[in-house]
């Protein structure tokens, strides 16, 4: 049997990854000589490529059988693992089981076992639990953000899990801070411990205090929004509610933003997070849900619309921008009533100088109802955007696809001709149709 595996410089490429960068070369070697691994590095600096290139090396291309197993808190965080892992073009089947799937899916994915298994510690358990997974042949364990699926209550089938995977020969686990615990059902024996979590350098976060002498905040929201101008940003509530009232008053300001909290259906959080990933929307209005383990770009600032209740919750939300060697500021909001916890040192700011300018999007998202089950191709997308759209390389954005369709990012101001051209072309042998993706 051909090995189908590629090198390191072929997936790198593929990638449009010129080189690891130093957490990933580390990693990569501890990974490669040590069973237990604990990394530790803030979030967004590329902690999924840096454990899934090092265990690639260990799986075996001929065996139809689970061979690498993530376990991860999110659905998005699932999602965002599986593509990686797709356009790293490894040759191995992977897939993703999370709640909110519907289960049928699951089973038809299973039935053809793929060797590298992605998903949340709910679902794989109860998979786990109807013998849908074969625990035998599992060498390789990932915790991805393995502190975050116990902050929020999966302990229990964690520890069901571990317990149930009798050949473990590798144990990594990852998370975005220092200040974790390992659980002793983990049953770590001597972890190799990678830590990056202190190489973020707070110079590069400015933190600026914003007083407003109203308790709803929304005007010293406002005000903030068209300060900043047209950049990237997530606003963080404590609530679902909070976000819903923050949402209606941005809407009545005519500020385009996009929600993202736990009680929304799955599809519509995915499409918030591709219409923010893709430029269509710059700010991103979220619980903090949206403070790590999810795939967003690098942002210019965040704002706490209201103010964390742990410190944990204020450095991870923090962490979503100033990442690496970039600069970035972090708003903190506050009314002359609240007080400031003790973990927040931040600078009191000046007087705003908002301007009302226009906040619009440059982009905007289409949706093609054809996808990877139907032989496309992200260059089989960009063809008919090109060669039939007319649209030159500046108006052709971001190419998301999926396995039953895709998501273009357009310039706004084609997005509706380009519908009107495009909508029932064919591609390969499928007639698409195409739509403009609204809120």
């Amino acid at each position: 049997m051909t090995d189908n595996r590629k090198d390191l410089t072929a997936i790198l490429a593929k990638l449009k990854i010129d080189q690891l960068n130093p957490m990933q070369e580390k990693a990569f070697q501890a990974i490669s000589q040590h069973e237990e691994v604990v990394l530790l590095s803030p979030t967004g600096t590329g902690k999924t490529l840096a454990f899934l290139l090092p265990l690639l090396e260990k799986l075996t291309p001929a065996q139809e059988a689970i061979q690498l197993l993530i376990v991860v808190p999110s659905r998005e965080l699932a999602i965002q693992i599986e593509q990686v892992a797709r356009e790293m073009g490894t040759g191995f089947k992977v897939n993703a089981v999370y709640g909110g799937r519907a289960g049928a899916k699951d089973k038809i994915d299973l039935k053809h076992a793929p060797a590298i298994l992605i998903g949340t510690p709910g679902r794989l358990a109860d998979h786990l639990r109807n013998d849908h997974i074969d625990p035998s042949t599992i060498r390789s364990l990932v915790m991805d953000e393995f502190d975050k699926s116990l902050e929020v209550g999966f302990e229990d089938e964690m520890k069901e899990i571990v317990k149930s995977l009798p050949a473990l020969e590798n144990k990594v686990l990852t998370s975005a801070t220092h200040k974790t615990r390992f659980p002793s059902f983990l049953r770590l024996v001597n972890p190799q411990e990678i830590n990056f979590t202190n190489k973020q350098s707070q110079n590069q976060l400015e933190q600026i205090l914003l007083t407003t002498d109203e308790e709803d905040k929304l005007d010293i929201l406002v005000d903030l929004l068209y300060h900043v101008g047209p950049k990237n940003g997530i606003i963080f509530c404590n609530f679902k509610d909070s976000i819903k009232h923050v949402s209606e008053q941005l809407r009545s300001e005519g500020i385009h933003h996009v929600c993202f909290y736990g009680g929304m259906e799955q599809k519509d959080r995915e499409r918030s997070l591709i219409k923010f990933r893709n430029g269509s929307s710059g700010i991103l209005l979220a619980t903090d849900l949206a403070a790590r383990g999810i795939d967003i770009p690098e942002l210019d600032f965040i704002v706490h619309y209201q103010l964390p209740i742990k410190e944990t919750a204020f450095i991870h939300r923090n962490g979503r921008t100033a990442r690496m060697n970039s600069e970035g500021t972090a708003y903190i909001l506050r009314w002359t009533g609240e007080k400031i916890p003790s973990f927040i040192d931040a600078t009191e700011s000046a007087q705003l100088k908002p301007i009302k300018g226009d906040l619009s999007p440059q982009w905007k998202t289409l949706f093609l109802s054809g996808g990877r089950k139907d032989k496309i191709s992200k260059g089989d997308v960009a063809g008919l955007f090109f060669k039939q759209g007319k649209l030159s390389k500046e108006e052709l954005g971001i190419i998301e696809l999926k396995q039953d369709c895709a998501f273009v990012a357009v310039a706004a101001e084609k997005a509706q001709k380009l519908v009107d051209r495009l909508n029932n072309s064919r591609l390969k042998k499928k007639k698409v149709r195409i739509s403009i993706l609204n809120n």
